[in-house]
């Protein structure tokens, strides 16, 4: 393989195969809110976050890992404040105390923090303002959950747009991929250079899937499955352990897990996926690092088309990855892979993203269960044809055109989502 083209795909792994503790968006918020803290240098007195409606969207619904229980944004802030550790990125809450949590109940009690929408702004946005006297500090991110693009602090802008280099470079990289090439690198790859980045992915996703399965969490989709179905059938098995994932994680969970494209659900998703697959039918270690190269940089490269929040469940891209990746463990060729993600994509996409919450586990199982038909299919020579519907010439062209509906297609539909999430539409016909 072309080292140029090598190079691009380990760049590109390590870059979106990060640790985060709790569903991301909490934590991005709480990121920002450290890194305006640490730059105002002292306790703040008063905290404003305006942030874009994908922001609140998938803040809403879900419990910040240690709170007590707590959801929104100005709880996700204030944890993030009282931590004060912007080095720890993503896993930032995994530093909050009992006591942290505390002070947090009684700061809310009272107007310390002010949340409000940011209209006019991309679908990743977050600025949180502190205050203490006369001093302030300002944080922004934008375009990805830890791009800092505006540190301020008493009016004076100390960095604006630097950090997004590194997410710009990664973004380039991105338009070099493409599935034929995700195939042969995976096959080429020397494992021991993604294991970095895979190995955690397979050592925290797992974990949180096991403990989904044992506790109480969510709407328990995980569990009903297996209750429901028995444990007999890799096939069971592998849709209960990521939606048993998702119930931990949306429910509050301390377990970290390593995110796929800015999302713990695709992370989930993807390593379940593949790792219960691969475990079932014996697949040897190498072959599973390798499944998971395929399915990982296949959820990538779909989500590239579609954007980062949006109101395009990002299940659906992670579904076609697994099923990418449990094509390849069953001996599929590049053309039996492809077929199957186009199989996934037609089934699936289109399923809508209406916040980070408890039945974003059934979502996952959905997507889980169109994966295993849409690789069934593809290794019996079965795709759907060109010009159904989505479907283009070929499956990279098919990724674009879904991508295209998601990204373009589904903006108003996400903005309306938004609206009657946060009740001021009228519903009556």
């Amino acid at each position: 393989m072309e080292k140029k083209i090598y190079d691009a795909y380990l760049k590109i792994i390590e870059a979106e195969l990060l640790k985060s503790l709790g569903c991301t968006e909490p934590a991005a918020v709480a990121f920002t809110a450290a890194k305006a803290t640490t730059l105002l240098g002292k306790m703040p007195e008063s905290m404003e976050v305006n942030s874009s409606g994908n922001i609140i969207k998938n803040v809403k619904g879900v419990i910040v890992p240690n709170s007590g229980g707590l959801r929104g944004i100005a709880p996700a802030a204030i944890l993030g404040m009282l931590v004060n550790k912007p080095e720890m990125e993503l896993a930032i809450l995994d530093g909050a105390t009992p006591e942290d949590t505390e002070k947090a109940k009684e700061l809310l009690q009272t107007d310390f923090c002010k949340s409000t929408l940011e209209e006019g702004e991309g679908n990743l946005f977050v600025d949180v303002t502190v205050r203490a006297g006369d001093e302030s500090a300002r944080a922004v991110i934008r375009k990805n959950h830890t791009n800092i693009e505006l540190l301020e602090k008493n009016g004076e802008v100390l960095q604006q747009g630097r950090a997004e280099e590194d997410g710009a470079d990664i973004g380039e990289l991105k338009k070099l991929l493409n599935v034929a090439d995700i195939v042969e690198f995976a096959k080429c790859v020397d494992v021991e250079d993604v294991k970095p980045f895979i190995g955690p992915a397979i050592e925290c996703n797992m974990a949180i899937g096991e403990e989904g399965l044992k506790g109480g969490y969510g709407a328990e989709v995980g569990k009903t499955l297996i209750e429901t179905y028995g444990d007999e059938d890799v096939l069971v098995r592998l849709k209960a352990k990521a939606a048993a994932g998702s119930d931990a994680r949306m429910a509050g969970s301390v377990l970290p897990v390593v995110i796929n494209s800015g999302s713990g659900n695709q992370g989930i998703t993807i390593t379940c996926g593949v790792t219960e697959f691969a475990n079932g039918i014996g697949a040897s270690e190498e072959e599973t690092y390798r499944a998971l190269t395929i399915a990982n940089l296949i959820s990538v490269h779909i989500k590239r088309h579609i954007g980062p929040l949006s109101a395009f469940c990002g299940a659906v891209s992670a579904g076609a990855g697994v099923s990418a990746g449990i094509t390849y463990l069953q001996g599929g060729t590049t053309e039996q892979i492809g077929m199957a993600i186009t199989n996934v994509l037609c089934d699936m996409g289109g399923a809508v993203c209406d916040g980070a919450k408890a039945s974003c586990a059934a979502k996952i199982a959905s997507s889980l269960d169109a994966a295993v038909m849409g690789s069934k299919m593809a290794l019996a020579g079965r795709v759907y044809q060109p010009d159904e519907g989505l479907v283009l010439d070929n499956v990279d062209e098919t990724i674009k055109s879904v991508g295209y509906v998601g990204r373009v297609g589904m903006k108003e539909t996400d903005i309306e989502i938004l609206h009657v999430m946060l009740g001021d539409r009228d519903l009556s016909l």
